[in-house]
């Protein structure tokens, strides 16, 4: 294929942004977001030249949440990964033209070797996890898959089709894919607008009566009912415990009112929530518990509830716990549980309904499991870590080319409202939020979207 790519050169560079709020999930809160933002020059057969661009936070304390090894530590680990990933690609894929996807596929086992002899070199008490790897180095695959595009004068997402791949789906997902392509699963163009889904954190005010004098005074909402006023935002991911049913039921019965008469005064009627306690439920037994009060207490808010996000914990061979029973009530989406196919579909053999994407957890595989589930007509939601910048973009143009459950969440606007300010600039109708949409009048036609043209990190 004279589509094909090879690395000629890989930058890094990295920043950390404080949160101008705190955001809890979990048992864990988080302060301030460090960057990896990666630029990749490739050339393609007919050789012609161009550059690429990715963007992650890395965060640990999602990724690598083990308490045995510290925030420094492990930030140091992700950041040494990514740099040994750039080395090697440069080295590996420098005189070999593949396409991106079998370029990050075909390099993986030697991506976690690296991982390994990281977390060796750095003495971590406990080495560098599968989801911390993926994230440390997603940035480097979106970079590949937009320089692709870039080189090759298309969207990205237009070169995933049998003009631009040399192996079909069956190469990658099994014979019953065969002659069955990732475009086959994708929309042809952008969507013109999206629905975002607003965060509201564990430590998240919801009215403006909660508000006090020591909260930022920078002009920006506060509380829920603010957001919701200013923004008109109506698809809402709530944080819970996990380990509390009481404070959980009573915090999404709370949300709900609040969305539910703040948008009535409005003139709307219509919202979404979806939930999300992080792997602290002890097992599904809780969960069920979870929906049986919260439908007893708050029929509006169940009514409500689109789905729930990874309510047990990532580790599925642990216990193999069966969400059958979960799936039947509600849709029950796995999220740090999936790193791979191989947990992608012990994941759904297990009762699971579909899956969280995100693209931090790489863009190939991103693609890989929407066909899958696109085939299956499997849901599944996209989702991000706080993304800023070039990070937000690249989860609002996977989004907007393919059918998640209602939109995209993008909360870096409530937490990291002024990081990357030129970028925000320049995708000034992706970053804004009217009526609980964004536009992506912005996005690029080329590679995944960006309009970096003259930017530099």
């Amino acid at each position: 294929m004279d589509s094909d790519i090879r690395v000629l050169n890989i930058e890094y560079y990295f920043r950390t942004d404080k949160f101008r709020f705190p955001l809890k999930f979990g048992n864990v809160i988080v302060e301030e977001s460090t960057s990896l933002i990666i630029k990749a020059t490739v050339e393609n057969k007919k050789g012609e030249i161009a550059e690429g661009w990715g963007s992650m936070p890395l965060m640990d304390k999602w990724a690598f949440p083990d308490p045995r090894v510290q925030h420094e530590k492990k930030i140091e680990a992700m950041k040494e990964i990514s740099i040994r990933t750039c080395r090697m690609l440069e080295k590996n894929v420098g005189s070999k033209y593949a396409h991106p996807i079998d370029i990050m596929l075909n390099n993986k086992v030697e991506i976690f070797k690296i991982a390994k002899r990281v977390s060796e070199d750095l003495k971590l008490e406990v080495s560098m996890p599968p989801l911390g790897v993926l994230v440390s180095t997603s940035p480097i695959d979106a970079a590949l898959h937009d320089a692709f595009g870039r080189v090759n004068g298309i969207s990205s997402y237009d070169g995933y089709s049998r003009e631009y791949m040399e192996h079909d789906l069956s190469f990658y997902l099994g014979e019953e894919f065969r002659g069955r392509y990732i475009s086959d699963y994708l929309k042809p163009r952008y969507t013109k607008k999206m629905p975002i889904f607003h965060l509201v954190g564990a430590l998240d005010k919801l009215t403006r009566d909660e508000v006090e004098p020591s909260d930022p005074r920078d002009g920006l909402p506060i509380s829920l009912e603010e957001w919701i006023e200013r923004d008109g935002v109506f698809c809402l991911k709530v944080k819970l415990s996990g380990v509390n049913i009481d404070w959980d039921v009573e915090r999404t019965k709370a949300v709900a009112e609040v969305a539910h008469e703040t948008l009535k005064r409005m003139g709307k009627e219509e919202f979404f929530l979806s939930v999300d306690s992080n792997e602290m439920n002890p097992n599904p037994e809780a969960t069920l518990e979870y929906l049986r009060r919260l439908k007893r207490l708050s029929p509006l808010a169940f009514e409500h509830l689109l789905y729930l996000e990874q309510p047990t914990e990532r580790d599925l061979k642990r216990h193999m716990f069966r969400m059958h029973d979960v799936s039947k009530i509600k849709p029950v989406l796995a999220d740090e549980a999936v790193t791979d196919m191989e947990s992608f579909d012990l994941a759904l053999n297990l009762g699971w309904s579909g899956v969280a994407v995100k693209t931090c957890k790489w863009h190939t595989s991103s693609l890989l499991y929407i066909a899958k589930m696109e085939h299956h007509g499997i849901p599944y939601s996209i989702q991000d870590l706080t993304c800023p910048g070039l990070a937000l973009i690249h989860s609002a143009s996977l989004a907007a080319r393919s059918n998640p459950i209602m939109g995209f969440e993008y909360n870096a606007r409530q937490y990291l409202p002024y990081a990357f300010p030129e970028i925000q600039k320049r995708h000034e109708s992706l970053f804004k939020v009217r009526d609980g949409f964004v536009r992506t009048d912005s996005l690029h036609p080329h590679g995944l979207g960006f309009s970096i043209e003259g930017w530099k990190p």
